[in-house]
């Protein structure tokens, strides 16, 4: 508490805008975000779920890939089902409430999982990049990117 009365407006406003919390056991070994940018910190009622859902996972995405070391690249994985793990190549929405992911499985094949944001179930893995010679993909910090841009 600041010790300044806010005005109606101000509290209102203030019960809209994004929060983030994070705790972890060890923060050395599982870093949480630590920057959310100017895009990200405007009321909620301004955007979709779907424009929400996808610049949210773009931070977690970006996050995560930083404590990747050079030789591991970020795919999704999937609940339910036997569909494995995509390799997370581009992520779109599709106001008001479709989130879409483009990658390829493990065994090259060209996938696109399409989910509604309350179906929304994401889980990050670290897989082997595909090519040694090649440097890893890493698609948040481009997609973060336009985040900043935007």
């Amino acid at each position: 508490m600041n010790g300044e009365i806010d005005t109606s407006a101000e509290a209102l406003e203030a019960e809209v805008l994004p929060r983030l919390r994070e705790a972890h056991a060890d923060p050395d070994s599982c870093a949480g975000l630590d920057h959310v940018p100017e895009a990200l910190r405007k009321p909620v009622n301004r955007k979709s779920a779907a424009q929400w859902a996808y610049e949210r996972l773009i931070l977690y995405i970006r996050n995560f890939e930083e404590q990747l070391d050079s030789e591991h690249e970020v795919a999704m994985g999937f609940t339910g089902g036997d569909a494995g793990v995509l390799r997370i190549e581009g992520i779109g929405y599709f106001d008001p409430d479709i989130v879409t992911f483009y990658g390829t499985d493990d065994s090259g094949a060209r996938t696109q999982q399409i989910q509604h944001v309350s179906q929304l179930n994401v889980l990050l893995r670290a897989v082997a990049k595909p090519t040694e010679s090649k440097p890893a993909n890493r698609i948040g910090f481009r997609l973060a990117e336009q985040l900043e841009q935007d």
